[in-house]
């Protein structure tokens, strides 16, 4: 097969043409429209660059405002003649962070001036699609959700865009948004109506409907609905981990793919671990707190006792027509001043089980392949939590100096930025025995994620024999960054999609010099992606020895040079 991504200056016209036979297309239709259940949407025909078709802003759920806020979501309205479907959808309502938009809806400099400000829009439920640009049907399907502790993140992320994926591993790609902070899981009975049990789980049953979306209508875009991976990463792994047990999710998706991702209590934990799920009893602590706080901040209510009698007394009309009067802005900013952060799947025994892993230990759950992957230095993302283990926080700079700093940096030009600029003196030198900040981190990270993947595994894999995982050990940056980051939480997200351009650490870690190895390390992980996708196993011949199941891990590494592949 000629390879588009030459450029031949033809190619995308024949490509074009001989979409039409098949994938939806219909006589004298272009291969970038297509029939949805609610309406044509027309999205870009990029492939003499990108070897493609894209659809994004898809609409898979009605705006969750007014009314349908902190409801299950609805279908969306069907609309008449061609919806364009060129441009990412809104981000998701959320206060500004690293890893969220900034002013305009993509990765740019206004990041770095939008921190601790609200960003995006509550209408926000929309997904996107690539496929590769051919006349090829039934491809196996991948719905992918972000991460960003379920309070910050958006698909218009440039590490997101599926194309490379999606030509890489012949298969359809899925980005899909979902509610986020508190407008995603809200545990508040007063806000519930209809005849079905009460669920402040509506980030997750967005994650349902977007599955929804694509078993009614992936057939149109050449996907195959009865073979779709869910993969997700950070707070998307635990979204996707959470779905593994929820009864909603049924038959929705076929293989799970969990990068740097947990679904455990403390009490599935040992003493001193941190905990990937929390339980119910903390989300209605925190709706409770947030009411209470939004009433003393409108006046009614002299002192804190005196909101909780008020709030108490108040119907369960009043309460939800109360909140759902207020900007969703006021929401959040109140959430993050009052200190009442914090959010994720509940374990409230309707979508998400009150012991997820207990239920797995069971086997009452979903049984699919399963691909996990984790990274060597997951907690070196996570600087600031080294006050819980009694020192200070990693980091002596803001986070709006770090954006400054890894978007001024050149990876290919000598620089006098070290470490000492960046780490607290506390950690220094980084390689000292006990007090460094390696050693700390690596504390960190065995309390933080290595629990919660070993009790995730090995509690999976006593069920099942199909579940994998992989380690990413990469940390060819640049000084100081490769110091700084290593192989930390997220780091892998560029291999597996193909994507190194711009983005928030791309400058930081993309070097011409460790080029070479980094592209050879890609393209065996996207070839790992595309077996899995195809065949529920991740093993091909790139790999050059055989990726055995949990507790062994497949070790993806590379110099600057070439890949260091192994086996643990």
């Amino acid at each position: 097969m000629i390879d588009v991504r030459k450029g031949v200056p033809w190619l995308g016209a024949v490509v074009s043409v001989l979409a039409l036979a098949g994938c939806g297309g219909g006589p004298g239709s272009a291969p970038e429209v297509r029939e949805t259940v609610y309406g044509t949407v027309r999205g870009v025909d990029d492939s003499a660059v990108t070897g493609t078709y894209a659809w994004r802003g898809m609409p898979f759920a009605k705006p969750p405002v007014g009314d349908l806020r902190w409801q299950p979501p609805v279908e969306p309205a069907p609309w008449t003649g061609e919806r364009n479907a060129t441009r990412f959808g809104n981000a998701c309502l959320q206060m500004g962070r690293l890893y969220g938009p900034g002013a305009n809806n993509r990765f740019d400099d206004t990041i770095g001036q939008t921190l601790g400000t609200p960003v995006g829009n509550e209408d926000c439920l929309t997904l996107n699609i690539w496929r590769p640009a051919t006349n090829q049907d039934n491809l196996p399907v991948l719905l992918f959700l972000h991460g960003g502790s379920a309070i910050s993140g958006y698909t218009a992320d440039p590490v997101y865009d599926g194309a490379a994926l999606a030509r890489s591993a012949n298969a359809v790609v899925v980005t899909a948004n979902y509610r986020l902070d508190v407008l995603g899981f809200f545990q508040l009975p007063q806000l519930h109506s209809g005849s079905q049990a009460y669920t402040g789980n509506y980030a997750l049953l967005d994650n349902v409907q977007a599955l929804t979306f694509i078993q009614r209508n992936i057939a149109k875009f050449g996907g195959n609905a009865a073979n779709v991976t869910l993969m997700g990463q950070s707070a998307g792994a635990i979204n996707a981990l959470a779905l593994l047990t929820a009864p909603q999710a049924a038959g929705l998706f076929h293989k799970i793919v969990p990068i740097s991702g947990g679904i455990s209590l403390a009490s599935n934990l040992p003493a001193g671990s941190i905990p990937t799920l929390n339980p119910a009893s903390k989300y209605a602590a925190q709706s409770g707190a947030l009411l209470a706080a939004l009433v003393l901040a409108d006046g009614l209510a002299p002192d804190a006792a005196a909101a909780a009698a008020l709030v108490a007394g108040w119907t369960p009309a009043q309460t939800a027509s109360y909140l759902r009067g207020k900007d969703g802005r006021v929401l959040l900013q109140t959430v993050l001043q009052k200190g009442l952060t914090g959010s994720g799947p509940i374990p409230d025994g309707v979508v998400v089980p009150a012991n997820p892993i207990a239920e797995m230990a069971a086997g009452r759950y979903h049984k699919v392949p399963v691909l996990s992957g984790y990274t060597l230095d997951e907690a070196k993302l996570f600087a600031p939590f080294l006050a819980l283990l009694g020192g200070k926080p990693g980091m002596k700079i803001s986070d709006a100096e770090r954006f400054a700093m890894t978007q001024g940096f050149n990876p290919d030009a000598p620089t006098t930025l070290t470490v000492a600029d960046i780490i607290d003196p506390s950690y220094l030198p980084v390689t000292a025995p006990s007090t460094g900040y390696n050693a700390r981190m690596k504390l960190l990270g065995s309390v933080f994620f290595e629990p919660s993947r070993d009790n995730l595994l090995g509690t999976l894999r006593s069920q099942q024999t199909n579940v994998w995982s992989y380690q990413f050990n990469w940390a060819q940056q640049p000084a100081p960054w490769a110091d700084v980051y290593g192989a930390a939480h997220g780091f892998d997200l560029p291999f597996v999609f193909g994507n190194f351009g711009p983005s928030l650490l791309a400058k930081a870690a993309n070097s011409t010099a460790n080029q070479p190895g980094r592209l050879a390390l890609s393209v065996v992980m996207m070839d790992s992606v595309r077996a899995f996708v195809h065949t529920g196993n991740p093993n091909h011949a790139g790999l050059g020895q055989e990726w055995q199941p949990w507790p062994r891990k497949f070790i993806f590494d590379a110099d600057q040079k070439s890949t260091r592949l192994s086996v643990q």
